[in-house]
């Protein structure tokens, strides 16, 4: 389970960048993640919420945005969404093509309450 490391990864980018006196402020942590990452969206979100529980980040949630898979046609130029596992371009079926989107894994955005939570 490579979840499990990536939501340590990701609450490693929080502590980075959320003061340890404002980490009971966290609401939620905002991540894209591609369809084409190898990662499983639910396993994630039950990683991130078990690594929380005990921690002054208990109230944070994970917020996932799913992208999907895009495509751009190296031939003909045309751009496409799919969701088959080979990219053949559906205008003129050339499989000369590259990946726009699909495989991130990124932490675009911590959101925090407007005033600290006291701690309990």
């Amino acid at each position: 389970m490579h979840e499990l490391s990536i939501a340590n990864g990701i609450l490693d980018i929080v502590h980075e960048y959320v003061p340890l006196d404002r980490r009971s402020a966290v609401k939620a942590v905002h991540v894209r993640i591609g369809a084409l990452s190898g990662v499983v969206p639910e396993s994630l979100a039950f990683s991130f919420a078990a690594l929380v529980a005990d921690s002054p980040l208990r109230r944070a949630s994970l917020a996932i945005e799913h992208v999907p898979i895009r495509i751009h046609c190296n031939r003909c130029g045309h751009e496409f969404a799919t969701d088959a596992p080979i990219f053949l371009c559906p205008q003129c079926e050339s499989g000369d093509t590259s990946l726009l989107q699909g495989n991130e894994l990124q932490v675009v955005e911590i959101e925090l309450e407007d005033q600290p939570v006291e701690s309990s």
